[in-house]
């Protein structure tokens, strides 16, 4: 039995029907990541002074995968066109270079990006210890400047058995720049590339700390609203790139000998959705990245 309107347009809505389909599934990824990012910009706006993270995220590896989505979005195009002039083996590479461009995004996600945030450490400070802390978080400084005020230590935590062990009375940190120099008016600002961390040591004692922990979602909710919505994004673009994959593999040569439309909607379909993936992580790059 053949399935109606998989090329031809249905007379009531003039799209054939996975294009209807597809537009009905976008629509309810909007609701999804619109919920998500408004709880994300209620979270920052109801934060506390100091208590948001500013400048912790690669600015030019997020750049550089922006970049590289853009790219795909346009190879995708590419393919869906050479397709529809008849033109297999150009949608062929077309295909590939599209695909690459997702392995790629989803490799610096997964082995550069995230792990770098598992390897980093922050010690939010009690404020009634805030004082004793002085040299590294430059308050006074700060407040001098009118900027929030800074109640965050950061930085390469040397001794992560004291993250679980009661008998480490103290955290030995290789400070980030800004709490090794918190009074040079360069740290006032995030900055674009980011600065590795000194060999200046810091020791901070347990007591003295509000809350501890890794650049993980239980850091903070910046770090919770970040790991959702960037994990959600990778699954999606994971998805993307295993569809592409099919459409590129030997059998759907198959099918572009026998309906090259039907391969072409295929691919429109897909290319669709892969639209949407881009146009959530152009929303997704500024508010976590420049913000």
């Amino acid at each position: 039995m053949e399935i109606p309107y998989t090329v031809s347009t249905r007379p009531d809505t003039g799209l054939w029907n996975a294009k209807v389909g597809i537009w009905l599934f976008l629509a309810s990824e909007v609701m999804l990541f619109g919920g998500l990012f408004s709880a994300y910009i209620f979270l920052r706006l109801d934060a506390p002074p100091g208590m948001w993270p500013h400048g912790l995220l690669n600015v030019p590896v997020g750049t550089m995968n922006t970049a590289i989505l853009i790219l795909s979005s346009v190879t995708v195009v590419l393919a869906w066109a050479a397709l529809k002039m008849r033109r297999y083996r150009a949608y062929w590479w077309y295909m590939l270079a599209t695909i690459l461009c997702g392995v790629i995004f989803l490799t610096v996600k997964l082995v550069y990006e995230w792990p770098q945030k598992f390897d980093h450490f922050g010690a939010y400070i009690k404020p009634e210890a805030l004082g004793k802390y002085e040299q590294y978080l430059g308050n006074k400084h700060a407040a001098a400047k009118d900027l929030p005020p800074r109640l965050e230590i950061t930085g390469h935590l040397h001794n992560r058995a004291a993250l679980n062990d009661p008998k480490i009375k103290e955290y030995e940190v290789a400070l980030d720049p800004l709490n090794a120099d918190p009074t040079n008016p360069a740290m006032d600002r995030p900055h674009f590339f980011p600065l590795p961390v000194t060999d200046k040591i810091a020791k901070i004692e347990k007591e003295d700390v509000q809350r501890a922990t890794m650049f993980l979602p239980t850091h903070s909710a910046y770090f919770a609203s970040y790991f959702t919505i960037t994990g959600l994004h990778g699954m999606h673009v994971l998805g993307g790139v295993l569809v592409f994959i099919y459409m590129w593999l030997p059998v759907s040569k198959k099918l572009y000998q026998r309906n090259p439309e039907h391969l072409a909607n295929r691919v429109e379909v897909a290319g669709l959705f892969w639209h949407f993936v881009d146009l959530i992580w152009i929303f997704v790059f500024p508010l976590f990245y420049l913000l």
